[in-house]
């Protein structure tokens, strides 16, 4: 039986048993869960383990690789810059990053590399993994690609290009790489327990993920057997030409070991953020709201970082998706945690969300409903997702067996079809 520690505050005492039962019914193997309302924890729990192989204990300073999540906290430096006038939503990329004008693109917009409809989801040359998680070379190869459609007109899920083309405006305006600037600008203001680029000393902490494969893997099902709402994304799926396969293959190898020392040592401001449940709730607890005499946005700035830019059929995950400058926002097959929710997913069952509202179905311990199916590769976009969870800012990491109804405030993202992720850690904040 998994021990799981921790407090919840009066009224939220359900959570914990909905918690455990994801240990005890959905074969989670670590996990923690944070939620923070009005400025302060409500929930704060954790259990199980961080590594299967070795037993060692899931603790209250387990980290967790969040993936996508990450995107939550890159953009909330964005839009920290533009609240302080130095970065212009509606400036052209290329009057920060001059070299970015190259092949086309010297009227894109920062507000579009944000949302995604810059274009550039794909290089027509990857770039050496090493020479990628070194920065500069892959800043350099996506500042002479060529839009793959007309920027501004369509939209894509920019799964592992997002990172550099918005890390790189981050760094050109404050002259700090993303990393720094986070941890200078918000996790030390609010103490926060996470890092983009993991520093050595801190790796003995963090969480290893556990994989399985599925039951049923449909790129391998003849077509008459794949459901019809589905073929059009396997089929794309099995397409090594499609946007679907080629977002997620822009390093050569295209795989990414994201346990390796050296990922998680780099800066990848899309998907290699590391931390806590705790601090991810605590980030967005900021945002809406005060905490601990810090707030990261005004009201105003908050409202236009949050504003819609982009929605209808995404080009990369094929499905409908909504997108402000950086944030995912809820649609109906991906509900978040009510229609005022804004937090980015994060492929290994981390989240990272934001409701003004505190919602009773955390009170009662009912669990989220998700749904979804995944994408094409190790690093593929984020499936379609429900999750309906308290509506106060939430963050959560995982590992387990097979993917639970998890009570989470975030998004999530891939579970590619070929493979099934077990993991020793899971976190959750809100």
């Amino acid at each position: 039986m998994t021990t799981i520690y921790g407090e919840v505050a009066s009224g939220f005492e359900p959570v914990r048993a909905a918690f455990m039962e994801n240990f005890t019914q959905h074969g989670d193997l670590g996990a923690a869960v944070c939620v923070y309302r009005n400025g302060r924890p409500v929930v704060d729990l954790w259990g199980g383990v961080a590594d299967a192989e070795t037993g060692r204990p899931w603790t209250r300073d387990t980290l967790q690789l969040v993936y996508s999540a990450t995107k939550g906290a890159t953009s909330t430096m964005a839009h920290m810059l533009v609240e302080r006038g130095a970065l212009d939503l509606d400036a052209p990329v290329a009057k920060y990053w001059p070299e970015f004008a190259a092949n086309g693109k010297a009227d894109i917009l920062v507000r579009w590399l944000l949302s995604h409809q810059a274009g550039l989801v794909a290089l027509d040359q990857p770039v050496p993994l090493k020479d990628a998680l070194a920065w500069h070379p892959m800043a350099a190869a996506l500042a002479a690609q060529r839009p793959l459609w007309t920027p501004g007109t369509a939209h894509g899920y920019h799964g592992r290009t997002w990172g550099w083309l918005v890390g790189e405006v981050i760094r050109r305006v404050s002259g700090r790489s993303p990393g720094r600037f986070f941890a200078d600008e918000i996790a030390a203001p609010l103490g926060l327990d996470f890092f983009i680029g993991l520093p050595a000393g801190e790796r003995d902490r963090v969480s290893r993920m556990v994989y399985q494969r599925p039951d049923v893997d449909l790129t391998t099902l003849p077509t008459e057997s794949v459901p019809e709402e589905l073929r059009e994304q396997v089929a794309a799926w099995r397409d090594p030409n499609s946007f679907s396969n080629r977002a997620y293959a822009v390093t050569d190898p295209p795989e990414i070991d994201f346990d390796s020392p050296e990922v998680q040592a780099a800066e990848l401001p899309a998907s290699n953020g590391i931390g806590t449940a705790r601090a991810l709730a605590r980030m967005y607890a900021a945002l809406i709201g005060e905490v601990d005499g810090v707030r990261l946005l005004s009201p105003d700035a908050l409202a236009s970082a949050t504003e819609e830019q982009a929605s209808g059929k995404d080009q990369v995950m094929l499905i409908p998706s909504r997108f402000s400058a950086g944030y995912m926002l809820p649609t109906e097959s991906n509900p978040m945690i009510g229609p005022s929710s804004f937090g980015h997913t994060g492929r290994a069952d981390t989240r990272g969300v934001r409701c003004d509202r505190a919602c009773p179905r955390a009170r009662r311990g009912r669990r989220p409903r998700r749904r979804g199916r995944g994408g094409p590769s190790p690093g593929g976009p984020p499936r379609p997702a429900a999750a309906t969870w308290p509506r106060a800012p939430a963050g959560r990491s995982a590992q387990h067996r097979r993917r639970p109804p998890s009570a989470t405030s975030g998004c999530s993202a891939p579970t590619p079809p070929g493979r099934r992720r077990r993991r020793a850690g899971h976190q959750r904040s809100a």
